[in-house]
């Protein structure tokens, strides 16, 4: 709780390691796992023959999805001892962030147990309310001596106010994991494209909720291990290069969709075996161009994210995000708009999600002028056919999508071009 494990070198080493991240412009952001720990004897367990840090009672201090002990949040020195750890991480490492483990096996006493498996609160409910306590306690502390410093929540329900400040009731997170946009996006792309039209709300349904925290789309290791296959295998059809078609779509949706991104390692090049902690990465597969594609792809969409003003900095704001037409099931087609600082950062996001390509598809847009096209997943330096509209459309004085004017564009088969307006 205090150092990284030895096997990997002492903890001066971790900290070169920081350091040296830093000087190149990384920041570090780390798992940090309050939720449980093991049995071992040689660890916290029974620490000192008694139930110390966790529960006597089984009921709650015994986690039996992981085999774990659950902490006892009402003892002072439990979460004295936690917090000192979160704050060591930030003082003696410099660590820029805290993702926090399985926050929603924290929030509910009943969280994966039956029915006189758990004891409720002392109101009679299901809420873990010393664990509520503790977790924004622990947001407060990192913040009030650390500011900047990053509280991520991984925390898969509907329970309010995850990322809302502690003064105003919330649990005090900067940010909370999208579980529901990752498995409905996940849902979706994992289907034939003929089947896609019956399912359009799998993409569009987000935004009912999208602002009600500060969200994080994420693809994490969970989604890559015990044969869920890797993110580029959970594509449809047959070659690999169709494969890496729909991955280059997928990512670039959820790098235009509002919330910050996190992407698994391997992830962002098509790795196609599950993730192996025992074994190094398959970088090998980079002379392929599927997979060189996916990462150039990854590689652009950062730059996009960095280079366009005011874009990242409206994820969590909904004036950054106007739909466009998010109810063309029939052609599978999804549009939408991400404004950023000035008239001249307004992107047109234009995804085509089936394999048909469509020649004079009007979208409407909300100036006059030129629109560059500065992504098209189907490039041929991605590895894509090479279809798109040679860089740049001009808007015609066509009213279109309920808007003044519009652009005719060439939609390339399973592909998303992002357009940009200049003047």
């Amino acid at each position: 709780f205090f150092a990284p494990t030895y096997r990997f070198g002492t903890p001066e080493d971790f900290m070169y390691l920081v350091d040296i991240l830093h000087q190149n412009g990384l920041g570090v952001i780390m798992d940090w796992v309050p939720a449980h720990f093991p049995t071992d004897s040689f660890a916290l367990g029974q620490f000192d023959g008694t139930a110390l840090y966790e529960h006597a009672d089984p009921r709650q201090g015994f986690h039996q999805d992981w085999g774990t002990y659950i902490f006892n949040f009402g003892r002072d020195e439990v979460r004295n001892f936690l917090i000192s750890s979160a704050l060591a991480w930030c003082e003696h490492y410099h660590i820029d962030g805290l993702r926090v483990d399985a926050v929603a096996s924290m929030l509910y006493l009943d969280y994966s147990r039956e029915e006189g498996e758990w004891i409720p609160n002392e109101h009679g409910g299901r809420e873990n309310l010393e664990a509520i306590d503790f977790l924004r306690r622990a947001n407060d502390l990192v913040h009030q001596y650390y500011p900047g410093t990053l509280m991520i929540a991984e925390e898969s329900t509907a329970f309010p106010g995850v990322t809302k400040p502690t003064a105003e009731g919330g649990l005090g997170f900067d940010m909370k994991w999208n579980m529901g946009w990752m498995h409905d996006t996940l849902e979706y792309f994992q289907k034939d494209p003929i089947y896609r039209k019956y399912e359009h709300h799998q993409l569009s349904f987000g935004m009912l909720y999208q602002y009600s925290e500060n969200f994080t789309q994420v693809f994490s290791h969970d989604e890559v291990v015990h044969g869920k296959c890797s993110m580029m295998l959970k594509m449809p059809g047959e070659p690999m290069s169709t494969k890496a078609q729909h991955l280059r779509l997928l990512y670039a949706m959820m790098w235009m969709w509002p919330g910050k991104k996190t992407l698994f390692m391997g992830c962002d090049f098509g790795q196609s075996a599950e993730w192996n902690h025992s074994g190094s990465l398959d970088w090998h597969l980079l002379q392929y161009i599927d997979h060189e594609g996916i990462q150039k792809v990854v590689r652009d969409l950062n730059r996009i994210y960095l280079e366009v003003p005011g874009f990242a900095a409206g994820d969590n704001h909904s004036e950054g995000f106007e739909w466009i037409n998010s109810s063309d099931a029939d052609n599978s087609i999804l549009t939408f708009i991400r404004n950023g600082s000035e008239k001249t950062d307004t992107l047109a996001v234009v995804g085509n999600y089936t394999p048909v390509l469509r020649e004079g598809f009007r979208v409407g847009v909300p100036h006059l002028g030129l629109w560059k096209e500065i992504l098209n997943t189907d490039a041929r330096e991605y590895g894509g056919l090479g279809y798109g509209n040679g860089g740049g459309v001009m808007a015609e004085e066509v009213e279109w999508d309920g808007r003044p004017y519009s652009i005719k564009l060439e939609l390339p088969p399973v592909s998303m071009g992002v357009f940009r307006f200049q003047s």
